[in-house]
């Protein structure tokens, strides 16, 4: 559902609209805001009438808070909110409108409420309404948090609005706070390769009617690109590719994208060694920290091992001994690469949870415990490390620790989902580990009642009412 402007509403809702407008100037905000709930329950992508509820609403509890302490003054008085939030992330999972709608509930009488703003913002991004989710978002993040997934969230819905210059700050700063975050450095890539077509005047494209080949003048030049840009490039394009590239590369020296391309191309006919050459070249001479190309150096050494035991022979008699070999060197360069980038960006959590899995899969697992501790403080990796440390506790046999950080892991995770069902999974057999027989059973039934067929629960919950007779 698109959102609309005020041509595209009925006359009825445009009077509806004008005459809350009145109503918010008069400061009669009950009238008003109720006026502009009835518009926008029949419209709800009526952005400017949101715009002008979310005004009323603010107005009414006496203006927008001088900063972060007042903001939140504010929300802590909103607790009685909490089961019109859990009844708007269940219908945020089938019907994003009507999401909205319980969000509004609670916004008409706590405006800065950061729940019913993350379920508005979250509800308006699934309904394809990304300027009623700035809205949201901005709000949330002008009272002072600190949040990296909601400023993502944000620069995507300005970019999805034209707004590329607000997008483009809100990520320059994201990179700033979090250096080695290869996913945001490739957003912003993206934003400045959405912005390079625009100002090449492929926007003139959206109608539908026209081909980017027809915008560019150099026919070749336009078929270059294409070949660029394919995700998975046949062995001649990729050939002339590196040719291109090798002329340019040895005319223009200093040009770093070329060396990068040329590299990306070598790794993938496999000729990891050149590629390796390259991304050194360009670590030379750019002589700073750049994250994407440490991961993009650890990425293609891993590739070089994977590719190292594809060619090992299976029917030669030291072949297991080999494979053996192999796999021992891959997962101690993997864990000592990600080490030295938890040393390097001590404060970046995805970091640090993904040195977590690997100690936790080398089997150091008092190490893993310290990781995912600290990781558990980024709000996008907040479930699994809570998970990963209910597993580690439970290969330390403190069966109650484990048992209880998956119980809080489960509490905080919403959607039934594959993820849930595996904490309540997890719980069940620690449960089990601790004698509680008649606990454990009811976390596989859980299961059992929305996925029969999920891991062993149906082996467990079957044997178990046989057990008891039935």
């Amino acid at each position: 559902m698109a959102e609309k402007n005020l041509s595209e509403v009925s006359r009825a809702h445009r009077e509806f609209y004008e005459k809350a407008k009145v109503a918010v100037l008069r400061n009669n905000f009950d009238y008003a805001i109720t006026m502009l709930n009835q518009v926008l329950n029949a419209e709800p992508g009526f952005y400017l009438a949101r715009q002008e509820l979310r005004s009323a609403q603010i107005k009414k509890a006496g203006g927008a808070p001088s900063g972060g302490g007042g903001f939140f003054r504010k929300v802590l008085g909103g607790a009685s909110s909490s089961p019109l939030l859990a009844k708007g992330q269940i219908a945020l999972r089938k019907n994003p409108v009507e999401a909205m709608a319980v969000a509004e509930e609670i916004l008409n009488n706590d405006p800065f409420n950061t729940g019913a703003h993350r379920l508005m913002a979250d509800a308006a991004i699934a309904a394809d309404m990304p300027r009623t989710a700035i809205l949201s978002l901005e709000l949330i993040l002008r009272g002072g948090t600190k949040d990296r997934d909601l400023s993502k969230q944000l620069a995507e819905c300005y970019t999805q609005t034209g707004d590329r210059k607000r997008a483009e700050a809100i990520y320059q700063e994201l990179i700033r706070a979090n250096p080695a975050d290869t996913e945001i450095a490739q957003a912003y890539k993206n934003l400045a390769a959405t912005q390079t077509l625009t100002d090449g005047g492929y926007e003139a494209l959206a109608d539908g009617k026209g081909s980017y080949r027809d915008v560019l003048k150099d026919k070749e030049e336009a078929v270059r690109l294409e070949q660029e840009n394919r995700e998975v490039k046949t062995e001649d394009v990729a050939e002339r590719l590196i040719r291109e590239y090798e002329e340019r590369a040895a005319a223009e020296p200093g040009n770093l994208k070329v060396l990068r391309n040329l590299a990306e191309l070598y790794a993938q006919k496999k000729d990891f060694d050149r590629a390796l050459q390259y991304y050194q070249r360009i670590a030379s001479s750019e002589g700073g920290t750049d994250p994407s190309l440490e991961k993009a150096i650890t990425d293609t050494t891993l590739r070089r091992m994977e590719h190292q035991k594809s060619l090992l022979d299976p029917h030669a008699p030291d072949y297991q001994e080999k494979l053996a070999a192999l796999e021992a060197e891959k997962s101690a360069f993997e864990l000592a690469e990600t080490r030295k980038r938890v040393e390097k960006y001590p404060t970046d959590l995805q970091i640090r949870f993904e040195y977590g899995e690997q100690l936790f899969r080398a089997g150091k697992i008092s190490e893993a415990i310290a990781e995912f501790q600290k990781a558990q403080a980024n709000p996008a990796r907040r479930i699994q490390s809570l998970s990963y440390l209910g597993q580690c506790f439970a290969r330390r046999n403190m069966n109650d620790l484990a048992a209880r950080t998956l119980q809080n892991a489960i509490k905080e995770k919403v959607a039934f989902d594959d993820e849930k069902k595996e904490l309540i999974y997890a719980l069940g057999v620690v449960l089990e580990k601790m004698g509680k027989k008649e606990e454990a059973i009811e976390q596989f039934k859980l299961i059992y009642e929305s996925d029969i067929g999920y891991r062993d629960v149906a082996a467990r919950v079957d044997a178990y009412y046989a057990s008891q007779g039935g």
